[in-house]
């Protein structure tokens, strides 16, 4: 089971000042759960964000797997303090997350060998 889960309700995809922002949201407010991943749009490391800007790390994501309830992060261990010594991130992603495809398509492309199929 995973040490930080976030129950998706929006996915979202951004492309602004150069970077590329893929994000999984539980509700609309600026206190709801959120997974932020950030890469230039040239390429390059990605960050990744949960639920606040202070708990987020360039590099951090080991893997992903996708699979029918959604994402499994795997974080490296060298990043664990950033995200409170948790060393996965699970996103719930249900049949009723407004835009999940979309956010997924681009998060495949963003994280390239890293994301694999459960």
């Amino acid at each position: 089971m995973a040490d930080i889960v976030v129950k998706a309700a929006y996915g979202s995809v951004v492309e602004d000042d150069g970077m590329l922002f893929v994000g999984f949201a539980e509700g609309e407010g600026e206190d709801e759960p959120y997974v932020l991943f950030r890469q230039p749009l040239g390429g390059g490391p990605v960050w990744l964000e949960v639920n606040d800007e202070s708990f987020g790390a360039e590099d951090a994501v080991e893997r992903v797997t996708e699979g029918p309830k959604g994402l499994e992060i795997a974080l490296r261990p060298g990043k664990a303090a950033a995200f409170g010594y948790a060393g996965s991130v699970a996103v719930r992603i249900g049949p009723g997350c407004e835009d999940a495809a979309e956010a997924l398509e681009a998060l495949r492309g963003m994280l390239g060998g890293a994301m694999m199929a459960g």
